[in-house]
Formats: C-alpha cells, structure tokens, sequence
C-alpha cells in the first residue's frame, strides 16, 4: 500500500494515526477562504513529491495525479516489484480513481485566460487537468502495459478502482494492478460549489466539523490525498515470496437510479452491493466483524446508510461501524482508496478506527459503533462501503490473511 492524506504521507504512518484517533483537519491555508463560509478541511501536510519521486516525474503533473503517482511507488516498493525481475510489461494494469481531476489546473489556468487572455493558456492546460491522467501516468511510469483505466463515479470512485482490479484478476486477465483512489480538491471551487450545496459543514472547529453519525453533524468536511494498493494473482505473489497484507474476497457494485445527490430512503441499492461483496466472497451477515461506513457526517447519508446496514445485519450482535471522515474528512474520489487501506490495517492489527467525532449518537442511528472501549476485537472479516452523488454504490470485503 501507499499512502498521502491529512494524517500522514506513508502508508504505515496514516494507519499508526488513524488508529490512534489523530484528527487532520485544521484551518484551511490553501486558499483565502474567507468568502465561502467554510473555515476548516482536510489538508494533505508536509508532501513532498520530491521524497518519492524525480521532478522530471511530477513537475508536470497536478497534485492529483501527484499523489496517486507517488503513492504507486510507495506501494511497489513495498510489494518489492520490479520489471522484469519478477514481473513483466503486460502482466500489470492499472484501474485509478478519482472523483474530480486536475481542479486545481483548471482553476489556474482559467484565471489566467480570463485576465491574460486565452493564448496564455499552458499547453499542459489538457494533459494535467484530465481525469484520467492518475492512471495514465502511473501506468507509464511502470510500464504497465495491460489494461490503464480511470473510474469517475463520484465518492464511489477508489472502492470501484479497487473492486474492479479485484474482478480483472479474478478474470484472468491480469496477474498485478495498481488501484486505488485520489482526489485535492482543496480549492476554491471545490470549497465553493461544495458549500454551495450546502453540503459542508460550517462549524470552525475541527474538533467539531466532521460528526459521523452524531446528532449534531451539520456536513461533511472536505479532504484529500490518494491510496494506492497492488493487487496479485495468489499464485504469482505466493511463487515469488510475496508478504501479503490481506485477502480481497468479495466486490458489489448497483445504482439507486434514485436521484443526483440524495440516496435511496428504501436503501435497495446500498444493501444489494452490500449483499453482493459478501456472497462473492462466501461470507455470512451473521459472521461479518467490521463494517468500515462511508459515513460523510451528512443527515441524509448517515441515517441511510445506519438504516441499511441494521437491516443486513439484524442477527449480528457483534458487528461494529465507523467511519474515518471524522479525522480525514471526505477526500471524494480517494475515499474509497483510504478506506481500502485502514481496512487493511485494522484486520493486521486487529483494531478498527474510532467513530472520532461521535459526541452523542443520532437516536435514528441504532448500530453499534466503534469507541475506545471496543475497538479492540478480533477481525477476519469487514468491508468497506463507498456512495457516490449519481447513485453510484460500490462496496468491497476483505478477510485477514492466514496462510493455509
């Protein structure tokens, strides 16, 4: 795995933080925010391209594609892969997602056609701020010369990455991908059009701004960053002697075919792809241990999701939620991607993350989450579930890697 988010820059780094509760949301600096009424987000801190990377690599690149190039190669290193040593061009693909693209370009780049007019526009405009160019960049950077694939589905768009790369393995069609998610969308349209949907939260202490599941939750908060993880064929990783970190065993992925940005009050396309990730991958309702939430800190998606997930779940007296965007805010795109790797984490270690910013549960909220009394448990199991504007629901389960 490879990690850049508001709580860390390593992969091993972002979970120490998350399980130790770290929040990372401050003030926002990367912009004067003054005028859109938001204060607070979730901020990538202290990256450096250059820790990972040659400039030659990143300077012509934005910082989303940045992110998903330099965590790709925090997770090759760590995965000890290397071309044609121990894997070849066409063996590798890539599926990457994100939810927005280069904003920050575009943002840019406007700016200067409007006050210097539009044959000042960079002729690097296209190639940075395209969507697609996570993938296509780190699938060059690698070599990666089987299937180079972007996801756009919104906040659905890591756990899609990854689920597919799990599916195109499955298939047959490729021994390693790259997957993950990225998004810095810490902007200000991203901050503006957000707060205009009056979908952030207003609150101008982070401490108080991102509230899964609390009564008092009022919006979530913006993040960023990128995860990538590198998915293997079991039998290539075990013939080489691969450390393997977890089991992907199970992939769901529906639409409400409901509304632009409202989830389904019934919850039939949540709790199908739900439903889908577990059958794939052979697990009960009864047994699941950990359920990782999307969990925005939004009314709508909170009481939604809880409802959904008490109804899969009703014979299952052990299973505990939570969500992360409590400490990294909802980073959009990478969400699913972050997501995917405390999931890892927490069924190593055998710790889920705190519920953090639970001070006193919604009572239309009825399922057990995770506080510091019971974050320690034993994990085999969990999922992690992803929901995006659109309707887009994409979930994947994991067990804990036990050597047979």
């Amino acid at each position: 795995m490879g990690v850049v988010s508001p709580v860390g820059n390593t992969a091993d780094e972002f979970v120490d933080n998350i399980l130790d509760s770290k929040n990372g949301i401050g003030p926002i600096t990367k912009f004067d925010a003054s005028e859109t009424g938001i204060s607070v987000a979730a901020e990538v801190k202290d990256f450096d391209p250059g820790n990972r990377l040659s400039k030659r690599d990143y300077k012509r690149l934005d910082p989303y594609a940045q992110y998903a190039l330099y965590t790709a190669k925090e997770a090759m290193d760590q995965a000890g892969l290397v071309l044609n040593e121990n894997y070849q061009p066409e063996d590798l693909g890539v599926i990457y997602g994100t939810g927005i693209g280069g904003i920050s370009t575009i943002e840019e780049q406007l700016q200067k056609a409007f006050k210097k007019g539009p044959r000042r526009v960079s002729p690097l405009f296209v190639p940075k701020a395209i969507s697609n160019m996570a993938a296509g960049n780190v699938s060059m950077y690698f070599d990666a010369q089987n299937t180079s694939q972007t996801v756009v589905t919104a906040c659905a768009s890591g756990t899609n990455a990854v689920g597919d790369a799990f599916e195109y393995i499955k298939n047959g069609k490729a021994k390693i991908m790259i997957a993950g998610g990225t998004e810095a969308a810490v902007s200000m349209m991203g901050i503006a059009g957000f707060a205009a949907l009056t979908a952030l939260s207003t609150s101008e202490d982070p401490e108080k701004a991102s509230l899964p599941f609390d009564v008092n939750r009022n919006g979530f908060v913006l993040g960023e960053g990128a995860a990538s993880l590198v998915l293997e064929d079991y039998d290539h990783a075990k013939q080489r002697g691969a450390h393997i970190l977890a089991e992907i065993v199970g992939y769901g992925t529906t639409s409400d075919a409901y509304h632009l940005t409202a989830p389904d009050p019934e919850g039939k396309g949540a709790i199908m792809a739900m439903k889908q990730a577990l059958n794939e991958g052979g697990i009960t309702p009864e047994e699941l241990d950990y359920v990782n939430a999307h969990g925005t800190a939004t009314h709508a998606n909170d009481v939604a999701e809880a409802s959904d997930i008490e109804k899969l779940f009703k014979d299952n007296d052990h299973l505990k939620t939570s969500s992360i965007k409590g400490m990294v805010g909802h980073s959009l795109g990478a969400a699913g991607g972050l997501e995917a790797a405390i999931l890892v984490g927490a069924l190593q270690r055998g710790q889920m993350p705190v519920n953090v910013g639970l001070y006193e549960q919604d009572p239309e909220v009825h399922i057990q989450l995770v506080n510091d009394d019971n974050k320690q448990a034993p994990i085999k199991t969990a999922i992690s579930n992803s929901f995006g504007f659109g309707g887009h629901n994409a979930v994947i389960a994991m067990r804990k890697w036990e050597e047979d």
